[in-house]
């Protein structure tokens, strides 16, 4: 590149917006031809957004801050641009809707449909890689502003008639402001928190120790969490048996039908969402599941499985059913749900997870104890992300059935690291191992919060009958007859 051409790049010129190649609109900068750049990369997110069908590329993106200007192909930026318009309106991405999206925004003529489909989707064959290209596609938008400001510096040197002491500080700001938008800015004065704990503190003298967050159902438990909060993930884990789905869907019940009531989302990798209803509707309706599956119910018991059919129709309740989830296609469902919510003046209040083993991690390849770890971490990221408590269930290893002890934290399966994410952990065990409790209806459960960063551990004792496949106080038990 020439001298002359050297020295005007920063000048006024014609050219893209957001310094790519192909005119949209006028701007202030024009690019060398060795502008720090990867279209490859580009169109492959924008390939693997369109592929993906379960909205975790796009989410990713949202996660990772890209904007419109990230993008040095002007006609990829636009493409993109219509996607997060897409995605803003909580509608799917697809070639028809995304073609529609930029006839809307005046751009399908410039850019056109075959772009789309051939230049764009005819480059990969698979999204395997999307994280890799998101990586090089911010790498190369910061190195463009970290040379567009090199430029801007140089021209201000050039003609600074202030005191250099204010070159230097505007020359500061500028580069902090880059770093800032890399790395996101997230440190707060504590002028500008402390009135909020105040409000907090305030709020929980004003409820004299009332439960604040998600009831879970049980007084001893709730006396122990004041509810399930923000925030928080909660593990309850235990042996094959001990009815960990059935607590789940009880402290579920417990959200859903409160005053006010919680937006509840499950996602159930091991049972359809079909069994789940069934157990929900016949524990609420203290239908004998025994009996239920005979067809030997009575015309009261009808009616109140219709009564509480009605009821959760009506209900804040979603539930995925989807076997073999990635941790980051969870997430991607979980916060477009709550998008959803938003835009009607909602938010999701609990999520729950059944079961955190059966979950895949981003890298097959991994150790299954450090895929385990990279789940545990994104649930923990998706509690503090949508500030919303997460309920994990969880397998314990069969030490914990050695000798004669109560199961312990370090008993979790695969790996430590939930122990170390989780904010609350949930221990259940039979308290009563006899053919004779066994045989019966009703299990003693031996459920210990091991756990609880904001409140106080400790045993209590729950019965499990299982009749109803349903939690219960011991004052609340009704054993059917057979």
């Amino acid at each position: 590149m020439s001298e002359r051409g050297k020295k005007s790049t920063g000048k006024k010129a014609a050219g893209a917006l957001n310094g790519g190649s192909g005119a949209f609109l006028s701007t202030n900068f024009v690019w060398s031809d060795d502008a720090p750049r990867n279209v490859d990369a580009e169109c492959g997110v924008l390939a693997s957004i369109l592929l993906d069908e379960s909205g975790e590329v796009m989410g990713s993106c949202v996660m990772n801050k890209i904007r419109e200007e990230y993008f040095f192909d002007a006609k990829n930026a636009k493409i993109y641009s219509a996607m997060l318009a897409l995605h803003n309106e909580t509608k799917p991405i697809d070639v028809v809707l995304l073609s529609e999206k930029l006839k809307s925004m005046g751009y399908l003529e410039k850019i056109g449909v075959d772009y789309i489909s051939n230049d764009i989707l005819g480059r990969v064959e698979t999204i395997a890689n999307f994280r890799e290209w998101i990586e090089i596609l911010r790498e190369k938008y910061f190195l463009r502003k970290i040379s567009r400001e090199c430029v801007v510096t140089l021209d201000k040197v050039r003609n600074n008639k202030g005191s250099i002491e204010a070159l230097i500080d505007n020359v500061e700001e500028a580069f902090l402001n880059i770093n800032t938008d890399r790395v996101g800015d997230n440190i707060r004065k504590a002028s500008e928190q402390v009135d909020s704990a105040v409000s907090k503190i305030n709020e929980i003298i004003a409820n004299k120790g009332a439960i604040r967050g998600v009831p879970m159902g049980f007084k001893d438990l709730d006396s122990k969490t004041h509810g399930l909060h923000a925030n928080e993930m909660i593990v309850i884990a235990g042996r094959p048996g001990t009815g960990k789905t059935s607590i789940a869907l009880n402290i579920v019940e417990s959200a859903i039908f409160s005053n006010p009531p919680y937006p509840t989302l499950v996602f159930s990798l091991e049972m359809l969402a079909d069994d789940l209803y069934m157990r929900m509707i016949a524990s609420r309706a203290r239908a004998d599941q025994h009996k239920l599956a005979e067809g030997r119910i009575d015309n009261k018991t009808k009616a109140d499985i219709l009564t509480t059919a009605k009821e959760l129709k009506g209900s804040p309740l979603w539930i995925d059913d989807t076997a073999g989830l990635s941790i980051m296609e969870m997430r991607a469902k979980a916060r477009r749900l709550n998008q959803q919510l938003q835009q009607k003046g909602s938010k999701l209040g609990l999520i729950v997870v059944d079961y955190l083993q059966l979950l895949r991690g981003s890298d097959p390849t991994l150790p299954r104890e450090q895929e385990i770890a990279e789940i545990s971490r994104g649930m923990k990221a998706m509690a503090k992300e949508l500030l919303v408590p997460v309920i994990v269930l969880a397998q314990l290893n069969r030490d914990s059935e050695k000798g004669d002890r109560p199961p312990r934290p370090s008993d979790l399966r695969e790996s430590g690291s939930i122990e170390q994410d989780a904010d609350a952990i949930l221990l259940l065990s039979r308290q009563n191992t006899s053919k004779e409790v066994i045989e019966s209806n009703c299990w003693h459960i031996r459920a210990e919060l091991a756990k609880n960063r904001n409140g106080p551990t400790g045993v209590t004792t729950l019965l499990f009958n299982r009749s109803y496949t349903r939690y219960e106080t011991e004052a609340k038990v009704d054993t059917p007859a057979i």
